[in-house]
């Protein structure tokens, strides 16, 4: 396989929630995030977590949204007090927010007769945003320049995957192979710095396995370019003594 001419699109993720800092609710949305974007050959670089605090948004969203091609929010979407993400990109963007005619009806049509002006606070969107449906969702996902506006409750924030496959794709995927061994980290170290060396353009990880009988280290390969991650696996097994590794994926 021919390596990738371009550099991969980057992103950042922006998780906010006083739930999350406290410890009240764990956070899982940035791995569904993280593995998504390898896929799409999109390389997130940098997370960061926040409170429902609209400054400390607003601040972030500036600084990510001129660092990075794509970032992704998750949480402060709903229609109460603490949920005050889209205010705050609107706010980072020097643009208001604004009701969206598409999403207040399929808000009314969602809640019918029980629909209440609260309800109608998941209508607004910052001025200039725009409603993507790639996936064939009903509910399009709300996009402000590279931003993307995500829910933080994790089924809905799964719904929005789709979307983000269908709308980012293109790019090529990264690869990623792992090799378990019986082997300590700290005899693994000099077979590694040969491999990183001689294999640049391949992200070598070594992630110990406490709990695992049958493995006391895993070894992972990453790369957008297939054959230069062979290589790298190859090299590092043709290291290793006899009777490794104990198994490749």
């Amino acid at each position: 396989m021919t390596a990738p001419s371009t550099p991969p699109r980057t992103a950042a993720a922006l998780i906010i929630g006083n739930e999350i800092l406290s410890g009240k609710t764990p956070e899982s949305n940035l791995v569904v995030l993280a593995r998504t974007l390898r896929g799409l050959g999109i390389l997130l670089r940098r997370a960061v977590v926040v409170a429902d605090d609209m400054d400390q948004i607003s601040r972030e969203i500036a600084d990510l949204s001129r660092s990075h091609d794509l970032v992704f929010t998750s949480g402060g979407v709903g229609p109460t007090h603490d949920d005050v993400t889209t205010e705050a990109v609107a706010r980072a963007f020097g643009v208001d927010v604004i009701m969206s005619p598409e999403l207040e009806a399929l808000i009314r049509e969602h809640y019918g007769e029980h629909c209440t002006e609260v309800h109608l606070r998941m209508a607004l969107v910052p001025r200039g945003a725009e409603l993507l449906n790639c996936g064939g969702s009903k509910w399009p996902a709300v996009v402000m320049r590279n931003v993307w506006l995500l829910p933080g409750i994790p089924e809905v924030f799964r719904m929005k995957i789709p979307i983000i496959r269908d709308c980012l794709s293109g790019g090529q995927p990264f690869m990623s192979r792992a090799v378990y061994t019986r082997m300590d980290e700290g005899d693994l170290k000099p077979l590694l710095d040969g491999v990183v060396k001689a294999h640049p353009r391949v992200e070598v990880g070594s992630y110990p396995k406490w709990c695992d009988p049958d493995c006391l280290t895993m070894v992972t390969f990453d790369g957008r370019d297939e054959d230069a991650v062979a290589k790298a696996v190859d090299a590092f097994t043709g290291l290793l003594p006899k009777g490794e590794p104990q198994k490749i994926e």
